[in-house]
């Protein structure tokens, strides 16, 4: 399924969890005709991802919405910078207003941390990566604020790329026998990586020929040999408990992707408000 697609499912479930028969408050205080005008404002400093996804909120309800954006996907925000402003139905723009909040909060939250990951690895070769330890129906949303952030998309599921892990190898006799065995099966171009715990590990899933070689929950003196292993043969991704405190050391060791799976498992919503600031009754 396109992003798109999954995008419009995941407005229409949020305003159906949220809505569903109807904004009885809303409805039995502002008449049907009114307009108004509402603007976001960052009450936190952060990166703003979502604008695109929260526009499709108001326009469900209104689809003849006045939108003017003040900020792009990506770019950052003081404290007290508006971040956009809408126009249309007082109706809509209340009912919306929570679901667009909770989207462009927690995306900018994503997006925000993703960028502080990022920052500590200037001055290196290495990229941060995004895991698939999203909240469930929200991976496409998720992910988007990771890029927002500057990291890079990993497999976006378990469809588009082969992960081997230990449960794999158990069940195949070993990492030789599962990269094996996916590799006279899967298409052209799809990318195999392998996990590995040590150096002889590296070394199996090397001579295997996998296309990226996870190097999980690595001291990094090990993980510095295994690059050299590995170097030019191969990507390596150092994965496990990795947090911003530890990022820059990892990074010196040579590997090419630190994956970090608290980027969107343990989100921390950027601090957003939407303000009536005129009424068109």
């Amino acid at each position: 399924m396109k992003s798109s697609a999954l995008i419009e499912k995941i407005i229409e479930l949020a305003i159906e969890e949220d809505v569903a028969t109807g904004d009885i408050t809303t409805e039995f205080i502002i008449s049907v005709n009114s307009r108004a005008v509402a603007i976001m404002t960052a009450k936190a400093p952060g990166v703003i991802s979502g604008i695109d996804i929260i526009k499709g909120v108001f326009e469900y309800f209104d689809k003849e919405i006045i939108w003017t954006p003040y900020v792009k996907e990506g770019e950052e925000v003081a404290e007290g910078d508006a971040i956009l402003r809408v126009e249309g139905s007082y109706r809509a723009l209340l009912t919306a207003e929570r679901t667009a909040l909770n989207i462009l909060q927690r995306m900018s939250g994503i997006a925000t941390a993703t960028s502080c990951f990022v920052k500590e690895l200037e001055g290196t070769s290495t990229k941060i990566l995004d895991t698939r330890k999203t909240t469930p129906g929200m991976r496409v949303l998720d992910k988007m604020a990771v890029k927002a952030g500057g990291g890079q998309n990993h497999r976006m599921g378990l469809y588009d790329m082969a992960l081997i892990k230990d449960n794999h190898i158990k069940v195949a006799g070993g990492i030789k026998a599962a990269v094996s065995q996916v590799r006279s099966k899967i298409p052209a171009g799809v990318l195999i990586e392998t996990e590995t715990t040590n150096l002889d590990e590296v070394k199996e899933a090397l001579d295997a020929g996998s296309d990226i070689i996870m190097l999980d929950n690595m001291e990094n003196k090990t993980m510095a040999e295994a690059v050299i292993m590995v170097k030019g043969k191969a990507k390596t991704e150092a994965s496990g408990n990795m947090s911003l405190e530890r990022l820059r050391e990892v990074a010196l060791t040579g590997v090419d992707y630190i994956s970090v799976g608290a980027l969107t498992h343990s989100v921390t919503a950027l601090d957003i408000s939407m303000n009536i600031v005129e009424e068109k009754l």
